[in-house]
């Protein structure tokens, strides 16, 4: 018993001290839980603990989250991390990512992304790209890039509005015309894809 217990905190020990630094690839989709206004209204109508995904891009051997924030940009990784709540982060990769994600497909990856460079951020949430929020973003890089979807879309009306923050939140944005039939893509939706892999968690 007492080899047991001495073994189990030795495995405990070995598993945190040892546990490896996220390894940055392009293409990687990463979530936080944002400390925007709202998040909180993000999460209960969304159903998930994120509220805020970008795009990891490496630039010059440097790590970068393409996000769509006021306005689209590039954030350093560090900075983003720091950004969010308890600095906790999660990462996803798609799935057959070492033969899909080829030189040429990050490429496409990044030209496509470029378009959306400088765009203010979507209040409304609209499927348009006149202005993009960050769930919009990631999926139609990934969409128009590779055509993958990241991702099942939906519509307004699919969202939870049950939470009075919620409620709230749609009041101050739409009045009493909320556009139920409007296309959206949450970062739940994401995070959820069957065309993605959890590779890292902090």
């Amino acid at each position: 018993m007492k080899k047991q217990l001495i073994l189990t905190c030795v495995l405990v020990f070995y598993s945190i001290g040892c546990r490896s630094e996220y390894e940055a690839h392009n293409g990687d989709i990463i979530f936080q839980t944002s400390l925007s206004r709202q998040s909180i209204a993000i999460q209960q109508a969304t159903n998930s603990k994120y509220s805020h995904v970008g795009i990891v891009y490496l630039k010059n051997n440097n790590a970068f989250v393409y996000e769509a924030v006021e306005p689209v940009k590039l954030t350093p990784l560090k900075k983003w991390i720091a950004q969010g709540k308890g600095k906790h982060f999660s990462v996803k990769r798609l799935a057959n990512a070492e033969n899909i994600l080829t030189e040429k497909a990050v490429q496409r990856l990044l030209q496509v992304g470029k378009i959306f460079e400088g765009k203010q951020y979507d209040l409304y949430f609209e499927w348009s790209d006149e202005t993009i929020y960050c769930s919009e973003l990631v999926w139609k890089i990934y969409k128009r890039a590779l055509n993958i979807e990241v991702g099942n879309l939906q519509k307004m009306d699919e969202f939870n509005f049950s939470d009075p923050l919620v409620q709230q939140k749609v009041h101050e944005r739409f009045g009493d015309s909320l556009p139920e039939d409007e296309i959206v893509i949450s970062p739940a939706a994401i995070f959820s894809s069957n065309n993605l892999v959890t590779i890292y968690e902090q």
